[in-house]
């Protein structure tokens, strides 16, 4: 399953990225600092680890998101996981108030948030993918659905609450980088370590299920108990990637296109790990130069989603979608 890329050997651009990715995250602990090296290293440290969890997160997500669906310009969002997250954050804070919310426990809110999410997921597999409605096309209709009744519930509540309320609000539901909360990375970090695992498992299974659902059939795949996996392996992740920085809608589509233009191979074996390696570059590298030259002028999520949201638009105009 080899395809044109920028290099000859899939194998040569795994290490390539696998080596980018470690000198920017050696960069990024060592470039400007001054001080005590413990403060530094356990400081920049837990940082860094947030970065690579929410790189994993969002790549991975996004490409098998892509492998089940058959198309490269749609990502998680599409299925409401952004809009329910939002809703979640919205509700929380008009009945308990931004102190109520503060004071909760965050690592049982991140449980919860993984909890609804995946539950999602499994209702709408159950009522969409299951007897003789096996349609993925309705199942992506539905969630599109789902997704505009959750940010019209969530706009119909923010417009009612206190305005003191709304401001705190608005603070969890943009993408920050720079104040991650560390008690969420032991949860997220099992979390990525359990979906990892499982899909280490299903490389090969990942590759038929790319074939589309007839050719996976005949080539003996059980197609429906894989979506569903799948589909249950993204809710993780990107519940992951939303509770340690808030939603992220273009990411995703820039790395894993990225990933595609530079892997010259179909196989998830090479293009997961490019995708999560260039991912890191970008983030541990973005936010490295955001801190140090511009000094936080401005917000990695910003540059991030500008230059998603160009890849997006390309995407469509070169008629990329399949």
């Amino acid at each position: 399953m080899q395809r044109k890329g920028l290099l000859a050997s899939p194998t040569l651009v795994v290490a390539l990225t696998g080596v980018a990715a470690l000198v920017v995250c050696l960069l990024f602990m060592t470039v400007g600092v001054k001080g005590d090296w413990d403060f530094v290293l356990a400081f920049r440290g837990t940082k860094l680890a947030a970065l690579v969890l929410v790189a994993f997160a969002v790549s991975v997500s996004t490409v098998l998101f892509q492998t089940v669906t058959g198309n490269r310009i749609l990502t998680p969002a599409v299925m409401g996981f952004d809009s329910l997250y939002v809703l979640l954050q919205t509700v929380l804070v008009f009945f308990l108030g931004g102190l109520g919310v503060a004071t909760l426990d965050q690592r049982w809110l991140f449980v919860l948030e993984v909890g609804v999410m995946v539950m999602l997921s499994g209702l709408l597999f159950r009522t969409l993918f299951s007897g003789g409605t096996r349609s993925l096309h309705l199942l992506l209709l539905v969630g599109i659905l789902c997704g505009g009744l959750f940010r019209s519930l969530a706009g119909f509540i923010q417009r009612i609450i206190d305005p003191n309320e709304f401001v705190v609000l608005q603070d969890r539901l943009f993408a920050n980088f720079n104040t991650i909360d560390v008690q969420l990375l032991g949860f997220s970090t099992v979390a990525v370590l359990v979906t990892a695992f499982v899909g280490l498992a299903n490389l090969s299974r990942f590759d038929v299920l790319s074939l589309g659902r007839e050719t996976a059939i005949d080539l003996g795949l059980d197609h429906r108990r894989m979506v569903t996996l799948v589909m249950a392996l993204v809710a993780i992740l990107v519940s992951v990637s939303t509770a340690l920085v808030g939603p992220v809608t273009f990411f995703g589509l820039l790395v894993a296109n990225l990933a595609y233009l530079v892997t010259p191979s179909f196989r998830h074996r090479h293009v997961l790990p490019v995708t999560v390696f260039l991912s890191i570059v970008l983030l541990a590298g973005g936010q490295m130069i955001l801190e140090r030259l511009f000094a936080f002028s401005t917000a990695l999520s910003i540059v991030i989603e500008f230059f998603g949201g160009l890849t997006f638009i390309l995407l469509l105009m070169r008629g990329k979608a399949r």
